[in-house]
């Protein structure tokens, strides 16, 4: 269930960068947030 949810916030913040709209709202920052959040599994696989 977390897995999925995590999926749709990340496709949508993914949406959100490529279409702009969080760099015209200052919230570029998430994509970071959701990098660091993937690197624990990355190192684990």
């Amino acid at each position: 269930m977390w897995f999925i949810l995590y999926y749709v916030v990340a496709i949508t913040v993914l949406i959100l960068h490529f279409t702009g709209a969080l760099a015209r709202y200052n919230l570029e920052w998430l994509i970071l947030v959701l990098a660091v959040t993937v690197f624990p599994a990355v190192i684990y696989l």
